[in-house]
């Protein structure tokens, strides 16, 4: 018989045809001389309905085994289904159970459970409905993400996870080392003696690819990464996770109109693809979590991304007949209430804000003729404010010195990233889009860590 599952089976399946499922049972129910068992191997929100008769051998031993968490495997032949709500079921010739659940310590049983309490079992989490729908999510964004790039003819380039650099300049960094902690070697003036240390300089965790892509996209024109990055902020907030995964493109001989429309079509094609690959679950998140999650998708497919300056976006904030937490002034960054204000109230629809004030943005953004401003972008949506930050970078050799000075920072420590305005410069620009908050504002779930498997928080590192 063929193993199948239970997705295809769902869709395709027809009367007549033996197959092989393998799942865990969802719900058991017992009637007189037959019982009814729910089984989801993950491929799917819906379950399929297996019968299993009497007349099975070792009956009444194979159902006291097949309590909710169990996992089995049921060969046999689908059936027109006499029920209401599915089209077919799976008339068992043989079930075998794997590994048996006991119903008096399970923590999963039908009933609705806290996304608070099941971040207390997050190895057990992914089988509930919710979960299983944001991690099925998650992957279609991931593949959207690929498939976007990959057909534009971007090269997927692996950056390091272990850098020497701060490419952002803020300074939460996880440190790397392999020195002693008991016994810190040092140097004649008590600091820590690097020298020793396994790389001989201090390193950490990356917070972005970004410089590293930059390398590349000079070799390669267009690139993009995915992958893991980390900031050591201590924020417990829905908002905020220590470790999280980063999309960052970079274009050679591109600039910020580039940019933009690069970043737009992206967040389109993501949505799109989405909306096509998971209907279901899509379904599941607009009934269930957030009434508008189709709604918002719609928004973000459907309409042409509303263009302005932060200096006009300052303006427009300072007329608002709204009273803001945060003060409203040039110079100041953007607060979440401003960003959600333009994009929700006064746009309603996702805003790009461009030309940032110098002094609260990067080393590496482009300068614009006025010295104030830079080259920046960010993108606002509706219900979640930033979702793509991004930038021209900065080409021009003696500016960006001049930039790495002013925020503290020695040229010699990027030595190859000046060497990139030495030999062969040219315009390029590039984003970065935090991807658990894509998934996060995609499904509507409340909390970051709901959408990221195993959530590495401040004072959580489980599972």
């Amino acid at each position: 018989m063929l193993n199948r599952r239970i997705a295809e089976v769902l869709r395709s399946g027809e009367p007549d045809d033996s197959l092989v499922i393998q799942g865990w049972v969802r719900t058991k129910r017992e009637l007189k001389g037959f019982a009814f068992i729910e089984v989801n191997d993950g491929s799917s929100l819906a379950n399929l309905q297996a019968v299993i008769n009497q007349d099975l051998p070792d009956y009444e031993e194979i159902i006291k085994k097949l309590n909710t968490g169990a996992a089995v495997e049921v060969s046999g032949v689908l059936v027109a289904s006499q029920g209401k709500g599915q089209r077919i079921e799976l008339q068992a010739q043989a079930v075998k159970v794997y590994g048996e659940a006991d119903p008096e310590t399970y923590p999963l049983q039908k009933k609705r459970h806290s996304f608070e309490f099941l971040r207390t079992i997050g190895h057990l989490r992914s089988r509930t409905n919710s979960f299983g729908a944001v991690f099925r999510v998650r992957n279609a964004c991931s593949a959207a993400i690929h498939e976007f790039f990959q057909q534009r003819g971007f090269l997927w380039v692996h950056t390091p996870i272990i850098t020497a650099n701060d490419c952002e300049g803020a300074g939460e960094l996880f440190s790397v080392t392999g020195l002693d902690l008991k016994n810190i070697p040092r140097t004649k003036s008590e600091a820590v003696d690097y020298t020793q240390d396994f790389f001989g300089k201090p390193t950490y965790l990356t917070v972005s690819g970004q410089l590293e892509a930059e390398v590349m996209a000079m070799a390669f024109s267009n690139v993009y990464t995915f992958a893991p990055t980390f900031r050591a902020e201590n924020s417990n907030t829905s908002r905020h996770l220590a470790e999280f995964w980063m999309v960052e493109p970079e274009m050679a001989f591109c600039d910020l109109e580039g940019n933009m429309d690069l970043a737009e079509a992206f967040l389109k094609h993501v949505f799109k693809y989405v909306l096509e690959k998971c209907p279901e679950d899509m379904e599941f998140f607009n009934q269930r979590i957030d009434k508008t999650v189709l709604e918002t998708a719609d928004n973000i497919i459907n309409n042409q991304f509303e263009r302005l300056t932060y200096t006009e976006a300052v303006k427009l904030l300072e007329k608002a007949d709204v009273k803001f937490e945060y003060p409203v002034n040039w110079g100041l960054d953007l607060q979440s209430e401003h960003e959600r204000y333009l994009a929700e109230q006064l746009f309603k629809k996702p805003v790009i804000v461009t030309d940032y004030p110098a002094q609260i943005k990067a080393f590496y953004m482009r300068v614009n003729d006025d010295e104030n401003t830079v080259r920046a972008m960010d993108i606002l949506a509706p219900k979640i404010g930033e979702i793509i930050g991004g930038s021209q970078r900065e080409e021009r050799l003696e500016v960006l010195e001049r930039r790495i000075l002013a925020q503290g920072m020695q040229p010699e420590d990027l030595w190859w990233y000046m060497d990139l305005r030495r030999y062969g410069t040219v315009p390029h620009a590039g984003f970065g889009l935090g991807f658990e908050r894509l998934v996060q504002f995609m499904t509507g779930m409340a909390n970051i860590r709901d959408v990221i498997p195993f959530p590495r928080t401040p004072q959580s590192a489980e599972f």
